[in-house]
C-alpha cells in the first residue's frame, strides 16, 4: 500500500492538469502576466506560493474549529500575511536583488485568489494532512504554469534561461543568431504572457474532451 491513497493522490495530481488553478479555475492570472518574463522570477514566485499555501492550509485546518465564522477572513489574511513576511525576509536575506524585483508581487500573495480560495474551500472543512496535500497540489499546479510561461517568454524574448545565454550571442551573431534569428521582444510584454497562457489552455482542452464539454 502506498503512502497516499488514490483519493489523496488526486489532491496533488488534479491541480497539475484537469483542475489547474490558472488554466481551469482562472485564478492567479495577475502574477502569471507580471513576473514571467524571467524564468528565475517564475521559479521563486512558485516556491514562495508553495510554502505559503502548503503551510497556510495546515494552520487554517488546525484552528478551523475555533475560528469565529464572522472573522474567518480576517484570521485567514493574518495567517497568510505572516507567512508572506517570512518569505519576504528570506528573499531579502538570500536573494536581495531578486527580492527588489518581486517585492510588490510577493506582497500580493496575501490577496492571491488561489490561496484564499483553498483556505475557504478546503482547509476549513478538512484535516491538516489532506489540507497540506491540497495546498501542495494547487501550488504545484500554479507553479507549473508560471515556470512553463516563464521558460518560453525568457527563451524566445531574450534568448536566455536563468540569465544564461542558451541560443548564442545576438551581438556577435553566434549560435542560432548566425542564421538570422532575432529575439522576439514582444514575448517580454505582459500581453504575450496572456497569449501563452491562452495557448496552454487551448492545448490542454484539445487533449481533454471533458474540459471542452465543461
Amino acid at each position: 500500500m502506498g503512502l497516499l491513497s488514490k483519493k489523496d493522490s488526486k489532491l496533488i495530481l488534479d491541480p497539475l492538469a484537469d483542475n489547474n488553478p490558472i488554466t481551469i479555475q482562472v485564478l492567479g492570472i495577475c502574477s502569471a502576466l507580471a513576473i514571467t518574463a524571467q524564468l528565475k522570477a517564475s521559479i521563486v514566485m512558485s516556491v514562495s506560493v508553495l510554502f505559503v499555501l502548503g503551510v497556510g492550509n495546515v494552520v487554517i485546518s488546525l484552528i478551523r474549529n475555533i475560528i469565529p465564522s464572522k472573522i474567518r477572513i480576517i484570521v485567514q489574511l493574518t495567517v497568510v500575511a505572516a507567512l508572506v513576511i517570512i518569505v519576504d525576509l528570506v528573499l531579502k536575506a538570500f536573494a536581495y536583488e531578486l527580492s527588489k524585483e518581486l517585492s510588490v508581487f510577493v506582497g500580493l500573495i496575501i490577496t492571491n485568489c488561489i490561496i484564499m480560495g483553498r483556505f475557504e474551500a478546503f482547509a476549513l472543512g478538512n484535516g491538516p494532512w489532506r489540507s497540506f496535500l491540497d495546498g501542495i497540489g494547487n501550488a504545484a499546479g500554479y507553479g507549473f504554469i508560471l515556470i512553463l510561461v516563464g521558460f518560453f517568454r525568457e527563451l524566445l524574448g531574450s534568448g536566455t534561461l536563468m540569465g544564461f545565454k542558451v541560443l548564442g550571442d545576438p551581438i556577435e551573431k553566434t549560435g542560432i543568431y548566425a542564421f538570422g534569428y532575432e529575439n522576439n521582444g514582444f514575448m517580454l510584454l505582459s500581453p504575450m504572457a496572456l497569449i501563452v497562457v491562452g495557448l496552454i489552455i487551448w492545448v490542454q482542452r484539445s487533449k481533454n474532451k471533458a474540459l471542452i464539454e465543461d
